[in-house]
């Protein structure tokens, strides 16, 4: 069997932890500060980890992510 292919999008998006979850940087955050709430970029600091839904994909496209 050949080497599968990883995707190169999510490489640089996307880390897998070592409990499998999927951290991501938060959304949101590259333009428009001026309209956001303070709350909003202060919750919206550093990495998030996806939902399971989401990091199903996800972890279809790091096959050797895991």
């Amino acid at each position: 069997m050949p080497k599968m292919k990883t995707k190169s999008s999510a490489k640089k998006r996307f880390k897998v932890t070592a409990n499998g979850h999927v951290k991501v940087a938060q959304a949101g955050k590259r333009h428009g500060m001026i309209k956001r709430t303070a709350k909003f970029i202060r919750n919206a600091r550093g990495t998030t980890v996806l939902s399971d839904q989401d990091a199903k994909i996800v972890k279809g496209f790091l096959p050797y992510g895991r």
